[in-house]
């Protein structure tokens, strides 16, 4: 069996025994360094990463083929890239930029498996008089509209 091949099998196979995890992304280059990107639900705990490591390494020969391996979780500065991975940011702030380069932020309300709604406090002139005033503002986008979204990280004092 080609070797990639191979590799996404047994990928598939141990995040089927660990249904709260998804992937990512997992890139093989032509050195055979294989480097997957888990996310989870709730989170992915190093025992989670090695556990699949473990699932992966210990299935194929070595002697047949050499290879390096790195299984990690999407760190929090890393872009969303799956539409799984918004579910779990519900009520934090997103940094989006779209495919036609309008940069966006705002609290995410809501998602499903197409599209993300965002909303946010902007302020505006008012329709009569002088001044202006806070309005709400939402916007709804399709995943295929977003090109990059970035969780803003927040620190409480």
């Amino acid at each position: 069996m080609e070797f990639n091949k191979r590799v996404h099998e047994l990928l598939y196979e141990a995040l089927a025994e660990q249904p709260e995890l998804f992937l990512v992304d997992v890139h093989i280059d032509s050195a055979s360094h294989i480097r997957v990107v888990l996310d989870g639900d709730t989170g992915v705990t190093l025992e989670q990463c090695m556990q699949v490591s473990r699932h992966i390494e210990h299935n194929i020969d070595r002697e047949e083929h050499d290879f390096s391996l790195e299984v990690g979780s999407a760190g929090a500065a890393s872009p969303l890239i799956q539409p799984r991975q918004y579910k779990k940011h519900l009520g934090r702030i997103l940094n989006i930029i779209t495919q036609n380069d309008e940069k966006l932020k705002g609290t995410l309300t809501s998602t499903d498996n197409e599209r993300i709604a965002l909303q946010w406090k902007a302020r505006e002139p008012k329709p009569v008089g002088k001044g202006k005033h806070t309005v709400t503002k939402e916007v709804n986008l399709s995943f295929a509209d977003i090109k990059k979204a970035v969780v803003q990280i927040q620190f409480n004092k």
